[in-house]
């Protein structure tokens, strides 16, 4: 582990100490994650002093990044082949009226279940059951795959199919299954030791009110775990690839994918499988979650090309600038940009002779082998439609990314088959099994 200089370090508190005042946060804990640790956070406002560490191990309220942890979980069903995304929610949780919207959907915030539980503001006030929610047709708003719509419902309903389905309570089955394994000991379902008291800040003068804090009960799978700096910062070296085996890193790379889409901010944000992906101005791509409660506010992300993270937590309902993770990442790149592995040969994964050059239709692209074993087709010298291939079966290459995700890429030496496309190494090749075939007089001026 590196530290940071010193000062970079005194950017970073700026940056932080701006945020507490001028968002009047009762107290405002933030970090940043550079390889594998918390390499360096501060505390501002309430009983903490500067350069006192006591900071890391004080209690926040995660809020929604307690979504993330429920996903986590959900995927270590589906891997081991308990349930699968695509499956209906009815097939686990009778007897809702979400029951025809599948598990995926729930996870993506695609299901069009309402925002919110039924009845009293469920984070303010005591939890029930699920049965004791009353879940009606009310509680579903859209139809299902239409569109994003955030869904703190959804997520109610995930922990209790993950309750269902292990026999054990959401919260027991989250700590040992999640939070033991990372190390994460102090992140609880209710406060424990040092703990941060939540508050709302008067509008319009510079007085507080503390905020309760209940269980809620079927409702805690969307925002009811309680945290420190350094559980959270572990939590952002988990979505940075230190998975500490919790998932496979092919499921946490399904989590990062983007699948409904938040139109409604100016830079593009969208939704994966328990995580926010949203791309910032500077055209960074980061990776995590927001967290809000009654008295708390948190932000846990990290970007991926980076291999860095930056995480903050608030003890107040509203005011902290959203934008301060994402800015202290901005300031650590810019001013300890990451110094990437040198560059070293490795084997082709297919014959040379294959790579280069490829034609669909008039249309140049060129095939090339990339690290990791990996293989990429895109266009040559202009625009087209580009994916990365992994090794599929027998011969065969599956497609990662791109417009050509999930497809089959069949090779040989005449034509490269890929969906109904046929690629050929001379446009329009009539040696090639060319879709319509080729005409027999050729080209001609």
């Amino acid at each position: 582990m590196i530290e940071l200089l010193p000062a970079t370090a005194r950017t970073l508190l700026a940056r932080t100490a701006r945020a507490q005042r001028d968002g009047r946060v009762p107290s405002l804990v933030a970090g940043v994650v550079r390889d594998g640790a918390l390499v360096w956070s501060a505390a501002r406002g309430g009983r903490f002093a500067d350069g006192d560490s006591s900071h890391r191990d004080v209690q926040y309220r995660l809020g929604s990044i307690t979504k993330t942890i429920t996903a986590i979980v959900v995927l270590r069903l589906r891997d081991e082949g308990l349930l699968g995304l695509d499956d209906a929610l009815e097939k686990y949780l009778p007897g809702t009226p979400l029951g025809d919207r599948t598990v995926g959907q729930l996870l993506s915030h695609l299901a069009g279940a309402g925002s919110e539980s039924p009845g009293q503001w469920w984070e303010r006030t005591p939890g029930t059951t699920l049965a004791g929610l009353g879940l009606s047709d009310a509680d579903v708003v859209l139809p299902a795959g239409r569109r994003f719509h955030y869904s703190n419902l959804g997520f109610g309903l995930l922990g209790e199919l993950i309750a269902r389905i292990r026999g054990r309570s959401w919260d027991a089955v989250v700590t040992d299954e999640v939070l033991a394994p990372l190390g994460m000991s102090r992140t609880t379902t209710r406060p424990s030791g040092a703990a941060a008291q939540g508050y709302a800040v008067h509008p319009w003068a510079e007085v507080l009110q503390p905020e309760p804090e209940h269980d809620a009960a079927a409702m805690a799978p969307a925002g009811q775990l309680w945290a420190t700096a350094e559980d959270l910062a572990r939590l952002a070296t988990f979505l940075l690839g230190d998975t500490g085996n919790v998932l496979s890193a092919d499921t946490l790379e399904e989590m990062t994918l983007p699948a409904g889409i938040d139109f409604s901010v100016p830079t593009w944000s969208s939704y994966g499988l328990g995580l926010q992906v949203q791309r910032t101005e500077q055209g960074s791509v980061l990776v995590g979650h927001g967290g809000s409660m009654p008295g708390f506010l948190a932000l846990l992300w990290v970007d991926r090309d980076e291999g860095t993270g930056a995480i903050a937590l608030a003890n107040t309902t509203s005011g902290l600038d959203g934008g301060l993770a994402a800015g202290l990442l901005a300031d650590l790149r810019a001013a300890e940009p990451r110094i990437v592995d040198a560059w070293a040969p490795s084997p082709s994964p297919v014959p040379l002779e294959l790579l280069g050059p490829w034609y669909w239709g008039p249309s140049p692209y060129v095939l090339r082998a990339i690290p990791g074993g990996l293989l990429h087709l895109g266009g040559l010298g202009r625009p087209g439609r580009s994916s990365r291939f992994r090794p599929g079966p027998d011969g065969t290459w599956i497609g990662l990314d791109g417009y050509f995700a999930g497809e089959t890429l069949r090779l040989d030496r005449v034509s490269l088959t890929l969906a109904t496309f046929v690629f050929t190494r001379t446009p329009y090749d009539p040696a090639a099994p060319v879709p319509g075939g080729v005409d027999e007089a050729g080209w001609r001026a």
